[in-house]
């Protein structure tokens, strides 16, 4: 019998397109997705917008539109993503919907009103308010020092460096990351899921060390069940209640029996799921695909319906603990694995900021008219079932995808294509020769071990065991020569053995390849004639169309386009002539003068709006190193209060040529000033994204040093000099 597969993706926050961290995601449930698929079994692939929370409501007000036309302006974007990189999600929808309304608020009152005591309970909590803002705040726009590590500038539910959950309270030297006011604190009554129940305990202690979960996963959620010593000498109690209510204004799905009470949006974030599955249902598509004549209620209670989730080493907490938990005591069937996965970063490990130059923009990557399936075969490769970052190098990419997908596995059929469709008629022969019988055997004798690492997603083992069978039949390609034997028609009968076993081994091949190159594989289906979508196929390919290009090769002009960084242009002045062409050059020299301070004259006089144009910002630099190959510079990695489209913090990279004067052991952890709005400059060890300021004195041979400016005590990153 064939499988019963409910998969989801982690889902997307609706203030921002897609990144290229959602797209590795999506790639990596879509291969296994269709992996699934090719073996018969029946898989629901859904996904959703997370629509909710006050980041949404913030962002709308600040729009000028509803969070309604917010969030649908944002939907409205998604297909050119999903489709361009063959994504084959069966139901897309919103967590802003009926079913997730319904389904929400039904799983709260299941755990609020079992039978063998309330897992809900009310309190009277002391929260933050922003006095400013005239609003509860809520976890994400409170910051702080973390109260168990006490790294800084941490969020008011839980530290991004140690792990920690925690209230906002919590938090030491909190402030308002709306206005930057000091929040006070007022009564509000709030509602809490009981975590720590001995009931909710036992379960999740059970749930999330039996072996399903990574081990690197499960060995990091144990750490949060017991009570221990942190290294300041702090005690970490174990499992906390979670907080799952916001107070109005806040953009949800109310409470009931709660006027003016919301859910936290990460109580029905994943609710969304069991949502685009009813809607998947409602919508007849389980039936139209499968034969599926079994309602949503049905399925999702089905002993033989299995429950996965891909998601981020980010959002573990809410996807191992809040999520089954809720599950297992509304009374529904908990997930059979959630799958984690580490971050992407870019050139050897920058982090990723697309207006900065040093991200990988999905959209650009399209817009290029590069190949996605390039990039879904280059992520495959690099991805396996560990919860691990991977990097994408821009020459490694180039490498992997000339080397492998061209030079070995397309190579196979345009060396024998040609032979096949001008001297047989396109017709093939099932005599392959002892040698050539027994290559094709090996290679479909690998199905097996091929799908074991497939189902273990174990995709990186997978590529690299497909191209040691492609090396093999470019072996024999270079044993057997056909392009000596076509030059003798004698050899006629050997030259269309070793062609038709080349045919059959590159059909298995891309066979195996399908999960992650669809698109080439529905070309090379049309080549053949042979059903590329089913894992084993019995039977040779009998004939083959004439031979059409299938890949082309990735070139350096197309990764320098796609990384370049366009620097901004001032609009020209209404009714002004086509500006000319002026080469770039340093700003104009100021004179030199022992007398004046500095030894140089001031520059020349400049206007408030000329001053206004510079954004000069208090940056802290968290990390400093030296520049291998430069006796100048120093790499600083600066804070500059930045967040990405996730809220999350960013930082920059800048060169300066401080190294003469500062150690770079001695900068981290200071403050300095940024010119924040420089364009972002390509230089030999990187791209730099900014400038900060430092003095000297004109002659440096009578006042050598270089002096970097430091803001006193109590300037924030972020912070505008005005």
């Amino acid at each position: 019998m064939p499988r019963q597969l409910f998969v989801t993706t982690a889902l997307p926050y609706a203030n921002g397109n897609f990144h290229i961290g959602h797209i590795m995601e999506y790639i990596q449930a879509d291969i296994w997705v269709r992996f699934q698929r090719m073996q018969g079994n029946a898989v629901n692939f859904v996904g959703a917008d997370d629509t909710h929370g006050a980041p949404i409501m913030i962002a709308a007000e600040k729009a000028g539109v509803t969070p309604e036309q917010f969030v649908a302006n944002i939907a409205a974007g998604r297909k050119q993503y999903l489709d361009g990189f063959h994504i084959s999600f069966d139901n897309w929808h919103s967590t802003h919907s009926p079913e997730n309304t319904e389904l929400a608020r039904q799983i709260y009152r299941d755990l609020r009103d079992r039978a063998d005591g309330s897992l809900i309970e009310v309190r009277t909590i002391e929260q933050f308010f922003d006095p400013e803002k005239n609003m509860f705040l809520p976890d994400r726009y409170i910051k702080g020092e973390c109260p168990k590590c006490h790294a800084k500038d941490q969020y008011g539910d839980n530290c991004e460096v140690c792990g920690s959950v925690y209230a906002p309270t919590d938090l030491i030297n909190p402030f308002s990351a709306l206005s930057g006011a000091k929040p006070e604190l007022k009564n509000s009554e709030h509602f809490f899921f009981k975590l720590s129940d001995p009931r909710c305990v036992e379960f999740l202690e059970n749930w999330t060390q039996d072996g399903k979960l990574q081990p690197e996963v499960a060995n990091k959620i144990k750490e949060w069940f017991s009570v221990r010593t942190n290294p300041d000498g702090t005690q970490s109690e174990g499992l906390g209640d979670w907080d799952i209510s916001r107070d109005a204004p806040y953009f949800g799905i109310e409470i009931p029996d709660a006027p003016g009470k919301y859910f936290y949006v990460w109580l029905d974030a994943p609710v969304g799921y069991l949502a685009s599955l009813k809607n998947w249902f409602d919508k007849g598509g389980p039936k139209a695909k499968h034969g599926d004549t079994r309602s949503f209620e049905e399925y999702i209670a089905a002993a033989d319906t299995e429950q996965y989730h891909f998601i981020g080493k980010d959002i573990v907490t809410f996807h191992t603990l809040f999520w089954p938990a809720m599950l297992k005591f509304s009374g529904r069937k908990t997930p059979n694995n959630v799958f984690v996965h580490g971050f992407l970063t870019v050139n050897n490990g920058e982090k990723m900021s697309k207006s900065r130059g040093t991200g990988l923009d999905p959209l650009k990557y399209l817009s290029l008219g590069m190949n996605a399936e390039w990039l879904r075969y280059y992520l495959a490769a690099k991805l396996s079932a560990r919860n691990e970052d991977i990097d994408f190098n821009a020459d490694d990419f180039m490498a992997r995808v000339n080397s492998d997908l061209i030079g070995k596995y397309v190579n196979i059929a345009s060396r024998a294509a040609g032979f096949i469709t001008k001297r047989f008629d396109g017709k093939l022969t099932s005599d392959f020769g002892t040698t050539g019988a027994a290559l094709l055997a090996e290679v479909r004798g690998a199905s097996d071990a091929l799908a074991q690492m497939y189902e273990a997603r174990e995709y990186g083992k997978a590529t690299r065991e497909i191209m040691l069978l492609a090396d093999k039949v470019n072996a024999y390609v270079d044993q057997n020569k056909p392009w000596d034997l076509a030059k003798d028609v004698a050899n006629n009968q050997a030259l269309h053995q070793v062609c038709s076993v080349l045919i059959n081994t590159f059909a298995t091949l891309t066979r195996y390849l399908s999960p992650v190159l669809p698109g080439l594989a529905q070309a090379v289906q049309g080549f053949v004639g042979v059903d590329m979508q089913q894992w084993n196929v019995a039977g040779d390919v009998q004939a083959i169309q004439p031979y059409q290009h299938l890949m082309q090769r990735v070139t350096p002009e197309q990764l320098d386009a796609l990384f370049e960084v366009k620097e901004a242009v001032a609009p020209a002045e209404p009714a002004q002539a086509a500006p000319k062409k002026v080469a770039k050059s340093a700003p104009a020299a100021i004179p030199a003068d022992p007398n004046a301070p500095g030894g140089e004259a001031l520059a020349p006089t400049i206007s408030i709006d000329d001053f206004a144009k510079i954004d000069l910002r208090i940056a802290k630099i968290v990390n400093c190193e030296a520049v291998e190959g430069s006796t100048k510079l120093l790499r600083l990695t600066l804070d500059v209060g930045e967040k990405n489209a996730e809220g999350q913090p960013t930082t920059r990279n800048v060169f300066s040529g401080i190294a003469s004067m500062y150690k770079p052991e001695d900068l981290v952890g200071q403050l300095t000033v940024l010119v924040a709005n420089l364009a972002p400059r390509k230089m030999k060890f990187g791209i730099s994204e900014g400038m900060v300021l430092a003095a000297s004195h004109a002659d440096e041979t009578a006042q050598p040093g270089i002096h970097i400016l430091h803001p006193w005590p109590g300037a924030q990153p972020g912070m505008r000099i005005h």
